[in-house]
């Protein structure tokens, strides 16, 4: 029988007051009853709305008649069918945006919890099942994709299981791109990404670490190493600064820089590999996602005052509605239609070797008001003339977006890049050099983990013709 609550079960959560000073996952998720619950208010429609709102066309209603009957397993392969990171998407990706805004049930009151539902089917796999996955027969095609974030692992997974030899080359020491170094672990266990990636090493796919492309090795040596397409899946990692005077003084990170040293090098261990500023008065400088994950970081890192500093409304905050409310929950002050104008630091002329010289003190900043539309719809933001005001802080994070890398351009001849450093691609992801595709944030700019999948589906599937034609 349907379950026709207006309200969407609430995700069990940690106590605001507790989770504010650890590093566990915040949300602890469904419960089987909870989930069997919920599933029951899915209306199984017809013309299925909520599947055009994904990304990666998850057949929604046919996983959720699984939870219903109670066969979770069926559930996560149907996910799994289109999806290589479930568990992944059921914690980070904007539901509220895509599939459930488009669900009917959210005309007259709140949307099936799609994103948790997808959360708990891909958990009971991963505590319950311990089979590989199937191998594919080899088709004997090799392609490397470069970059072992969400586009990349996504393009890598659909390829083997077509039957391609696919190579990931990553950077870093440790394979995940975004999901490793930029979200923190109380949203994304870093065991829950490792186990992904050891799903699509079980596929056959081979992931070398510590490779740089464009340094190691160029697009042009992976050709001559016998690989017959290449996806590029490097990401957005070049920090954007606002170009304000005292970016540079000691104390003053970009968002990049600060979560990695927190989420990658576990710079919150008691005797981390690589220092990070804790305790304090930490201000962030953005209202986007990156911008709430560094505030909440901040926060459990020690700092005793948080704030948010951004120069719009809560109206036009663009963080997912429920890490906002997680950040107001944990106590971060908002301070909401302010600028920053400069990072003031401390200076002892009488002794240069003074060793607090250098060092944030504070952050000048100046009121605003919103004026009229930009060329993008947004209410543009005005100085209130007369308004500036000093925020008593010791660290800045500065959380404005970020670009493209541009060492594969620079390293790879005839590739072209739009005026903000993202690869061109066409509708399939192919860019202007031959069997050369791209997807992500490396084409996007800094964007959404789904939109990026979205990507390396397009491309994955792109490859497979072109491929498949030779």
């Amino acid at each position: 029988m349907a379950n026709m609550s207006l309200q969407k079960n609430p995700m069990p959560t940690q106590d605001p007051a507790v989770r504010a000073h650890n590093f566990s996952e915040v949300a602890t998720g469904y419960t089987e009853e909870i989930a069997m619950d919920e599933a029951m208010r899915c209306l199984n429609c017809k013309n299925m709305p909520c599947v055009s709102g994904c990304p990666v066309n998850i057949h929604i209603p046919e996983f959720i008649a699984k939870i219903k009957e109670g066969d979770f397993e069926a559930a996560y392969q149907i996910i799994s069918q289109t999806s290589s990171l479930p568990a992944v998407c059921g914690r980070v990706c904007p539901q509220e945006t895509q599939c459930e805004m488009k669900c009917i049930r959210g005309i007259k009151g709140e949307s099936v919890g799609i994103g948790r539902l997808e959360r708990f089917v891909a958990d009971w796999h991963n505590e319950h099942s311990n089979t590989d996955p199937v191998v594919p027969a080899s088709n004997g095609h090799k392609v490397a994709v470069i970059g072992s974030g969400p586009s990349g692992l996504t393009c890598a997974g659909d390829l083997a299981k077509k039957g391609y030899k696919v190579t990931v080359y990553e950077a870093l020491h440790t394979a995940g791109g975004v999901l490793v170094y930029g979200i923190p672990e109380f949203r994304l266990p870093k065991k829950i990404v490792a186990k992904e990636v050891a799903t699509l090493k079980a596929l056959g796919v081979d992931v070398e670490t510590n490779v740089v492309i464009g340094k190691t090795l160029t697009i042009d040596e992976l050709f001559d190493m016998g690989f017959e397409a290449v996806f590029v899946g490097s990401g957005a990692g070049l920090p954007n600064f606002m170009g304000i005077p005292g970016e540079s003084l000691k104390g003053v990170y970009s968002a990049n820089e600060f979560l990695t040293r927190s989420n990658l090098m576990k710079a919150y261990e008691s005797d981390p590999v690589t220092p990070i500023m804790k305790g304090g008065k930490v201000a962030v400088v953005g209202g986007g996602n990156v911008a709430m994950d560094a505030a909440r970081t901040a926060l459990r890192l020690g700092a005793e005052k948080v704030y948010i500093v951004y120069r719009r409304s809560m109206e036009e905050l663009p963080a997912r509605k429920e890490e906002v409310e997680h950040a107001q929950e944990e106590g971060i002050d908002f301070r909401l239609l302010c600028n920053p104008t400069e990072i003031i630091g401390y200076q002892n002329p009488e002794d240069p070797r003074d060793p607090k010289n250098g060092f944030v003190t504070g952050m000048r900043c100046i009121k605003m008001e919103l004026g009229e539309p930009d060329a993008g719809g947004r209410r543009r933001p005005v100085e209130i003339a007369g308004s500036e005001f000093v925020l008593d802080v010791d660290t800045v994070v500065i959380s404005i977006g970020t670009s493209p890398n541009p060492l594969i351009k620079s390293t790879t001849e005839g590739l072209e890049v739009n005026k903000r450093g993202g690869i061109i691609v066409n509708e399939d992801g192919l860019t202007s050099r031959k069997a050369v595709y791209a997807g992500g944030d490396a084409v996007t700019g800094a964007a959404t983990v789904i939109s990026a999948m979205g990507a390396g589906k397009t491309a994955a599937r792109a490859i497979d013709e072109y491929l498949s034609a030779k």
